[in-house]
């Protein structure tokens, strides 16, 4: 994982984002980061969204790369 952090906003719950590392796509290249954001009532939950999915290595360590105003719309507006 690259990194991630989160938001908490006015309402109590919380925009978790993550920087996962994609894999090499097979011809040579290598896996580019991919940006996943999950809004959910808390981190936890947050974290165990992606678990559910089969994110199961998905850990956040600190606050490093929070989500921008910007990721914060439009998993709102999704």
């Amino acid at each position: 994982m690259a990194g991630g952090g989160f938001c908490r906003l006015p309402n109590g719950t919380v925009v978790v984002a993550l920087a996962l590392n994609r894999p090499p796509d097979g011809a040579g290249g290598t896996g580019a980061p991919v940006r996943v954001l999950v809004h959910a009532a808390n981190r936890a939950r947050a974290l165990t969204r992606l678990r559910n999915l089969g994110l199961r290595a998905v850990y956040l360590r600190g606050n490093a790369q929070p989500p921008t105003p910007d990721e914060i719309t439009a998993v709102l507006h999704h």
